[in-house]
């Protein structure tokens, strides 16, 4: 790990301290448990092909390998809550890719998620209410879909490759307001995925009690590592169960 003086300069200076960061990982760096990294990634098949016998193969994987959760397709959650057994938390999506739903439907979604047994939520913002500047009805959307989720995990994914930096910096205000669990970085399905400038800036800006979860493009140990390292609480991948799984093989 890096020493926490170091941390903090990364979390009180931005980017300046993640360029700082990128010379130093190198000769700081101490490999992190494997069970430590496996803890915090949310284990994720949403391919639109993906069938029942994915999704089955995925929470086997998930209870294996101990990871914080399965996020799968709202289509599942019903049938994996069933065949996990409380072995490990259902997470599913809302809105999701492309997070134009209107608010009542995403509200009906998470609610229905809810009782299906999921037990965490991954909603996407509406990007285009972003750029219209129409902060209120974002945060009113959110603050919604959270009184929708009966007190089970929120996390909103803002699809950061979209935004610009002082976009990334109000939805940290936003969601920090709306009550939200966690800020979530990408959805995976846009032009990019995490970045590890965003993490740092999620990490400046977000209040208190607020958690970070990268997603998309996460494809290594040292990917993993790194997030952690600067911030990140979860990780939404499929790859790195993948990867331990061929160290074993």
């Amino acid at each position: 790990m890096l020493p926490l003086n170091f941390l903090f300069s990364i979390d009180m200076q931005g980017i300046s301290g993640y360029n700082r960061f990128k010379k130093t990982i190198g000769r700081n760096k101490k490999t992190m448990d494997i069970r430590d990294i496996l803890s915090k990634c949310d284990h994720t098949q949403l391919a639109v092909t993906a069938t029942w016998g994915d999704i089955k193969a995925l929470i086997d994987d998930g209870i294996e390998y101990g990871t914080a959760s399965v996020c799968i397709p709202p289509c599942y959650v019903s049938r994996a809550k069933e065949y996990a057994q409380g072995k490990i938390a259902i997470c599913t999506v809302i809105g999701f890719p492309n997070g134009y739903n209107t608010k009542e439907a995403k509200v009906f979604e998470t609610a229905e998620a809810v009782e299906n047994g999921a037990d965490e939520i991954d909603m996407v913002i509406n990007i285009g209410d972003l750029k219209a500047r129409a902060y209120d009805k974002i945060e009113d959307e959110i603050s919604a879909i959270k009184a929708a989720c009966g007190g089970k995990i929120l996390k909103v994914i803002i699809e950061t490759c979209l935004l610009t930096e002082e976009e990334k910096i109000r939805m940290c205000e936003i969601v920090t307001s709306a009550k939200a669990d966690f800020i979530k970085t990408s959805t995976g399905f846009s032009k990019a995925g995490a970045t590890r400038e965003d993490v740092v800036i999620f990490k400046k800006h977000v209040g208190k009690g607020v958690k970070i979860k990268a997603a998309g493009g996460i494809a290594s140990m040292q990917d993993a590592e790194d997030f952690v390292t600067l911030g990140a609480d979860r990780l939404g991948t499929s790859r790195i169960v993948k990867i331990v799984k061929e160290s074993k093989s």
